[in-house]
This record gives C-alpha cells, sequence and structure tokens, in this order.
C-alpha cells in the first residue's frame, strides 16, 4: 500500500515559470476550445483540468494545495455546485483509504509488519534450502504481501536493513542486486493486490462509479479478483528474471525473530477482522428464498448471515467498505496493547498522508464535473473515429503510455488525470469502462526503471548498492512485461470481476452533438454489484 509517491521536485526554474503559466495556459485553452464551438461549461472545465494538471507535474505549489483548486473553482465557474464539490473530498474511498492508512500506521507502530515478513522469508527460504535464488524469492514474497496492505514505502524501509544483513554475511556479493530490486519491485507490484494497496486503485474506483454506469459501487472484492492474479503471476515472473544469472550453493543465515508481543497478536487479530469483513461483505450470494421470511430479495455474506440472524432487525446491506474500515480504527483505538498503550494512538495515526487525501479528492470532484457538465459525453462524441482499433490493441497503448509516464511524473496525479478522459474513451468504443481505466491504474504501479519513478526504487537506490544502470536494464524489461501481463489479463480477469456494460452505439458527431449512452447490465451478473463489498 503505498502512502505517496516519492518527491520529484522539478527545478527552481521550471517552478517559477510554471506558477504563472498554469492559469495562463488554461485560460488560453479554454478560449481556444471556446472560439472553435465548444460549450462554455465545458471549455471552462477543460481549462480547470489542465491548470491542475500543469501544477502537478511541476510542483510550483505542493500537490495537495493543487489538488485544492477544484474546491476553490469548480463552485466560481458554476460547474458543480459547492455541496458535491465538498462531498467528492469526503468521499467513501477516501475513508476507506483513510482508515486503511490507520490500520497500516497500527501495524507499523507494533512491530507487527516485520514478524510478518520475517515469518514468511523464513517459511519461503527453507523450502528452498536457504540458497540464494530461494531468500530472494522469499524477500519478494513477503514484501508483497504486506504491501497489499500497508505503505510499499514502509514496507520496503522495513525489509532494507534485515536485507542489508543478509547481504553483509554473505561470501557471494551477486545476490546483493537482486536481492534489493527485488523488495523495490515486489513492494510496487504488491500495491496492485487490493484497493487500499495504492492510491491509484482508489483513484479508479471513485472515477468509475462517477461515471454512473451501473447500479452498484466498484467493490472491495471486485477489485481483488483481477488485482491479486497480476500480484500472484508478476512476482514469480520478476523473480525468475532478476536472478535468472545467480548461481551457487551457499546458504544463507536469516535473523531470529523476538517472540511475539501480545499488542502484535491483537493487531493480527483486528487485521483479520478486517480482511474478512471486506471481502466477505456481501459474497458469497446466499438462496434467495432464505431471505423470504425478512422481506429481502436477496442477501450474501456476513451482512446477509446479520439479517437472518436477527430476522430483518439488522440491515447492514446499506454498509460498505469505508463502513469496515470504520469499525476497525475504532477497535484499534479502543483495545489495549498489552504495554499500557492502546492498539493505535493519536500520535502514530495523525502521521498519515493527510496530503494524499485531498489529491483524492480533487481527482473525484474533477471526475463528477465531467459528468454534470457534459465534458465526458464530448469526448466520448468526439472519439468516435476510434471504433475501429481493436480493444486488445487500446488496452495495450493505455498500459504502455501510464508505465512510462509513470516513470517520470506522480502516478497518484497521473491516475487522477487520466481516469476521467479513459472512461469517456470507453463510452466512446462501447465497453466496459473498466477494460481501460483498471489496467490504466494498475500499470501506474509498474514503473521499474527509474529511483525518482516510485519510493521504493528510490529507497533502493539510496542505499549505493544498486547501480542505476542495472535498475534501468532490468526494469525496462519488467516495465514491458507488466504491460504484457496487465494488459492480457484485463480481457479475462478484469471484464469477468466487473459487471458488463454495455452502452448503445455512441453516435460520432462534433462537439454540439454529445452522444446519448444507456448502460445495460446483463441478467447473469447483474448480482455481482451486490455481492461484492462496496466502497
Amino acid at each position: 500500500m503505498e502512502t505517496g509517491d516519492v518527491v520529484k521536485p522539478p527545478s527552481s526554474r521550471v517552478k517559477r515559470i510554471a506558477l504563472p503559466a498554469g492559469p495562463v495556459l488554461a485560460f488560453v485553452f479554454a478560449s481556444a476550445l471556446r472560439a472553435g464551438g465548444l460549450e462554455l461549461d465545458d471549455s471552462m472545465l477543460a481549462g480547470v483540468t489542465l491548470w491542475c494538471a500543469i501544477w502537478w507535474v511541476t510542483e510550483p505549489v505542493p500537490v495537495p494545495a493543487t489538488s485544492l483548486i477544484p474546491l476553490a473553482f469548480l463552485p466560481i465557474l458554476g460547474l458543480l455546485d459547492h455541496k458535491s464539490t465538498a462531498n467528492a473530498y469526503g468521499d467513501s474511498l477516501i475513508l476507506l483509504l483513510m482508515g486503511g492508512f490507520m490500520l497500516s500506521r497500527a501495524m507499523e507502530s507494533t512491530g507487527t509488519h516485520r514478524k510478518v515478513a520475517l515469518g514468511v522469508v523464513k517459511g519461503v527460504a527453507r523450502l528452498g534450502g536457504r540458497g540464494g535464488r530461494s531468500v530472494v524469492l522469499g524477500f519478494m514474497v513477503a514484501t508483497a504481501m504486506l504491501s497489499m496492505w500497508i505503505s510499499n514505502t514502509a514496507t520496503t524501509l522495513m525489509m532494507l536493513p534485515v536485507a542489508l544483513a543478509v547481504i553483509a554475511g554473505a561470501s557471494d556479493r551477486r545476490m546483493a542486486i537482486p536481492l534489493l530490486l527485488g523488495i523495490a519491485y515486489a513492494a510496487n507490484i504488491g500495491g496492485i493486490g487490493t484497493p487500499i494497496g495504492t492510491p491509484p486503485n482508489i483513484i479508479f474506483m471513485g472515477a468509475f462509479d462517477q461515471l454512473g454506469v451501473r447500479d452498484g459501487s466498484y467493490g472491495f472484492l471486485e477489485w481483488m479478483k483481477a488485482g491479486v492474479p497480476v500480484v500472484v503471476i508478476f512476482v514469480p515472473i520478476a523473480w525468475w528474471w532478476l536472478t535468472r544469472g545467480l548461481r551457487g550453493n551457499e546458504t544463507f543465515d536469516l535473523p531470529e525473530g523476538e517472540p511475539w508481543t501480545r499488542g502484535q497478536r491483537r493487531v493480527i487479530v483486528m487485521f483479520a477482522i478486517a480482511a474478512g469483513l471486506w471481502i466477505f461483505q456481501k459474497y458469497p450470494g446466499l438462496p434467495s428464498e432464505w431471505f423470504d421470511g425478512i422481506g429481502w430479495e436477496k442477501g450474501g455474506g456476513w451482512t446477509g448471515l446479520l439479517g437472518l440472524a436477527t430476522n430483518g432487525a439488522l440491515d447492514a446491506r446499506m454498509s460498505g467498505s469505508a463502513t469496515v474500515a470504520a469499525l476497525v480504527v475504532v477497535l484499534l483505538f479502543a483495545f489495549p496493547d498489552g504495554d499500557g498503550g492502546r492498539l493505535l494512538d493519536w500520535e502514530h495515526a495523525k502521521t498519515i498522508p493527510w496530503g494524499v487525501l485531498l489529491l483524492f479528492g480533487g481527482g473525484i470532484a474533477l471526475a463528477q464535473a465531467f459528468k454534470s457538465t457534459g465534458l465526458s459525453e464530448v469526448i466520448a462524441g468526439n472519439l468516435g473515429g476510434m471504433k475501429d482499433i481493436p480493444i486488445p490493441v487500446m488496452v495495450l497503448i493505455v498500459c504502455l503510455l501510464t508505465t512510462f509516464l509513470t516513470e517520470i511524473t506522480s502516478n497518484t496525479a497521473l491516475t487522477a488525470l487520466l481516469m476521467p478522459i479513459l472512461g469517456a474513451t470507453a463510452l466512446a468504443l462501447e465497453v466496459d469502462p473498466v477494460i481501460l481505466m483498471a489496467p490504466a491504474a494498475m500499470s501506474a504501479s509498474c514503473a521499474f526503471m527509474l529511483p525518482v519513478a516510485t519510493a521504493p526504487n528510490a529507497a533502493v537506490y539510496g542505499t549505493e548498492e544498486g547501480p542505476i544502470d542495472r535498475m534501468v536494464r532490468e526494469g525496462f524489461v519488467l516495465n514491458l512485461i507488466g504491460v504484457a501481463i496487465i494488459s492480457t489479463l484485463a480481457m479475462f480477469l478484469v471484464s469477468k470481476a466487473s459487471v458488463g456494460v454495455d452502452p448503445d452505439l455512441v453516435p460520432s458527431g462534433s462537439m454540439e452533438s454529445p452522444p446519448v449512452v444507456e448502460v445495460t447490465r446483463p441478467v447473469e451478473s447483474s448480482y455481482a454489484a451486490e455481492s461484492s463489498p462496496t466502497g
């Protein structure tokens, strides 16, 4: 789980130029679109989006401050009312991520994440005889598992000292680079596994929900059905690539861990509760006849069982993933750690990356405005000529562009900008928007070439054990492998994990005649939205 992107500060000169250039270019762009026949509201929204894009990339002001531009200017320009704009910054998905951040802090503050990591590393390494390749695999598996739930950066920084100790005691130094790069890359890949694994995942879910192409929200389990297979396939391939030249019979000693504390055991229990409630909130679906006696048409998961147990008195079907997050956070603050404190205190909780939450809010507000002004329909109407491009080719192009753009800019900001555009593009191509949007969100985590691309990459480069030329060479190949894996699985897993969306034909036309899109839902998959946890 990523808490933010590594700092990639542009030069002071670039910042000085970008500060006035952002609003000036936004005004010029909006004026040009208006002169070309685009509606005033659509032109102004395009200008605001460009302003955010310029400042997010060049950072003349902090990224969270730029994220407040939609909150200020969407209502002033009459593009979205102030209540709807403000609600975007308190969206349930943002609250879900906030809860995930706090659960992560509880694991870090009690040292639970280190205990879990060492246990996984030792278990995997023993299976391979504690040889060099098996030790690297153990570290990568442990890192990926933790990064699905806690900060990629914290996971990497926690694993690095252990890895460096193993390297220091080794007679064969050839294992150093595969081990260190493996930790960084596994942290990036692991974030794909769950909605709270990395910010782009949540941004996708929020933008998809704003399209309004189906009744239910995109759920926690829905994402995992596509994200976990990517992790399970990608980590072993990355391990094989990094260790392909690693040979030798040397065995490696791993550090012994201390006994589990009461606080660590209790945090693990809380984590298990959170994961279970998220995954099985409305899944699996239960026979509809079970609910005839309580007046429900259908139900599933623990919410359905709770309704049956209370004869319908407690209807938790209105709960979502943010509900579970809030419940677990309250329990973390309430339960003692066995050493005179709590499993989570405010001193640790207040250190979560609040700025990232503001960035999410800005992205969701822009997505809402794209829909309310009709700009998404205008974009879709003008992309009708792309219908001749095969969908697999389009997905491949999206994955390639996102992957390599992420090497040089914030993956979170990039995803916030791409999601509304890709959603409109999907409607123009008459496909489920998930087919383009989800692969782009996943690809935003697959930047392996440069130290500045992600915080785990930078942390590993900072050890001075991994030369940049080796990172570029290995990372370039893994970038392409990631594109291949994600674009291929997108056609099978992403679409099957999601409720199908079959828009009517989108008429090709000009800016003056936006398309009318009607969404239909296949009968056989109509319960999918009900049977997966929602955010």
